[in-house]
């Protein structure tokens, strides 16, 4: 299969436009193409002659995303179902403005974006891995779904539109959609080096969060990257016991492994860990868990991140009730750990990550 174009760095494309003897500001016109003014077709680049449009669509693709189906909420939320030239569906939520996300402030838009089609490491209460795990997304695919919510939004009338901020909709990224996105590094990285680039969408590094599951050799690698992205840990146990219950992952790497790791990232990046803490009715959401995970938290100088359960079909667990929620959030506090409570958008769609892929791809396959 040719490359596609959005797999491309600016210095790649510069070094193929010179074998081809054009001028390096034709670089700069396409990039603009792609990135600012997010092209979906050769033809639509005007400015570029036709010949090295040629060149272009004979050289590389320009896949696009198709939108297969959209659910938003009461909240703004939007959730988003790609279908990728395959026919493999991922999914990415637009959230709006929230403080207790990611930023210090406000995260204003945010997108949450897959990295995989389904995912091989099986947590218990996830949608996403359900049907196992069928491929790595590559680097235009990661990247193609930032400009295609934005080519989106530029479509809505102006009444239903989000307001943009800055130059774009989209100003946070945070990468823990369908799929692992350790597992998937290096078109992860490529991808984001893209999104972060002045000549690409323009995120700053520090508005891009990477979660991971638990592995520990990637966050080892992650911490010599020179990108000041942050990193959030998908721990949802703050023992053995509990991650083993849930969370496969935590037999290859153990807490006390993905402890050592993360606190080699630090020594490294000197940057705030965020621990994701999903509440599960009767398997985490217990005050005894709450000292442990205190623990944790202060050994790693990291904000903890509670988010109480989505329902997910087919899965027996479920969400805790409000005041449990409650009562686990202030024992943190009181435990001196900077912890927030996730009133979480989007509740009345398919929030939990995989579920309208898996419901779109059942409801294809009993049509058949």
């Amino acid at each position: 299969m040719p490359t596609d174009i959005k797999s491309l760095t600016r210095e790649e494309l510069e070094a193929q436009f010179k074998t081809w003897g054009e001028p390096a500001f034709r670089v700069t016109q396409l990039l603009d193409w792609l990135y600012a003014r997010r092209a979906t077709t050769w033809e639509a680049m005007s400015n570029l002659p036709k010949a090295l449009r040629g060149k272009l669509g004979e050289t590389y693709t320009l896949q696009i995303l198709g939108l297969a189906r959209k659910q938003g909420a009461h909240d703004t939320t939007q959730k988003f179902l790609w279908q990728l030239a395959d026919g493999a569906f991922i999914e990415s939520v637009l959230i709006p403005a929230n403080p207790a996300l990611y930023g210090e402030a406000s995260d204003r838009h945010t997108l949450c974006i897959s990295t995989q089609v389904g995912c091989a490491y099986g947590c218990r209460f996830c949608a996403s891995g359900l049907d196992g795990w069928k491929r790595n997304l590559g680097v235009h695919e990661i990247v193609e779904q930032i400009l295609a919510v934005e080519r989106w939004h530029a479509a809505q009338p102006k009444a239903e539109s989000l307001e943009p901020t800055a130059n774009r909709v989209v100003n946070n990224i945070v990468v823990m959609g369908m799929g692992e996105p350790l597992a998937n590094y290096d078109n992860l990285i490529k991808a984001l080096k893209i999104l972060n680039a002045p000549w690409g969408a323009g995120i700053g590094a520090r508005k891009i969060t990477i979660s991971t599951s638990g592995l520990a050799p990637q966050i080892r690698k992650l911490a010599v990257e020179p990108m000041q992205f942050r990193l959030a840990i998908s721990l949802h146990g703050a023992t053995d016991e509990v991650r083993n219950r849930i969370m496969p992952v935590n037999k290859k790497y153990p807490l006390h492994e993905l402890t050592g790791a993360c606190e080699d990232y630090q020594k490294v990046k000197g940057r705030m860990i965020t621990l994701e803490y999903i509440l599960i009715a009767g398997i985490n959401d217990s005050l005894e868990q709450t000292r442990p995970l205190a623990t944790l938290a202060k050994r790693l100088y990291a904000k903890v991140n509670l988010i109480p359960y989505n329902k997910v079909e087919g899965l027996p667990w479920v969400r805790p009730a409000d005041e449990v929620c409650d009562r686990f959030h202030a024992a943190l506090e009181k435990l001196d750990v900077t912890a927030t409570l996730r009133r979480e958008k989007g509740g009345d769609i398919d929030a939990a990550c995989g579920q309208l892929r898996l419901k779109t791809e059942r409801e294809l396959a009993e049509s058949k």
